[in-house]
């Protein structure tokens, strides 16, 4: 992994989680693990976004929600699914409402697993994300992704 020209800002959303890989997400931003030493800056804002971090499973009420950030967070992104729920559906993958992982309606570039996630899994996820990233930024560089 070679120096961003650009930090790179991260969105998170919670699609329907119980909010334990939420909690995480929360510790790996704490002076213990620090995931912004890679130069992260966690922003509100799916405009300034890079990097779109979610947690949960898709369900009926939050597809149209996350399908709406996705598009508007700029080219090049990368999805990052945090937790067995977000990447499947985990234990609510029966449930009558629930459609599954997120890659049922965006596309993932690095799924985090755990139930919940430790922050060590986490940072591993961001750094993945951030080589991702990288090659993303380089392609359009050279004209290739739009």
């Amino acid at each position: 992994m070679s120096s961003a020209g650009k930090s790179p800002w991260l969105l998170h959303y919670n699609a329907s989680s119980c909010n334990g890989c939420d909690i995480e997400i929360l510790a790996a931003l704490t002076p213990l693990y620090d995931v912004e030493r890679f130069g992260i800056i966690n922003t509100g804002n799916p405009a300034h976004a890079d990097i779109f971090v979610v947690t949960g499973s898709v369900n009926e009420q939050n597809k149209e929600v996350l399908k709406n950030l996705y598009d508007q967070i700029p080219e090049p992104k990368v999805v990052l699914a945090v937790g067995i729920c977000a990447s499947s559906g985990g234990v609510f993958r029966d449930c009558y409402n629930v459609s599954g992982g997120v890659d049922t309606i965006i596309p993932v570039d690095v799924y985090v697993p755990g139930c919940s996630v430790r922050p060590e899994a986490l940072i591993e996820g961001v750094v993945k994300a951030l080589g991702v990233l990288e090659e993303k930024r380089a392609a359009v560089d050279n004209g290739g992704l739009r």
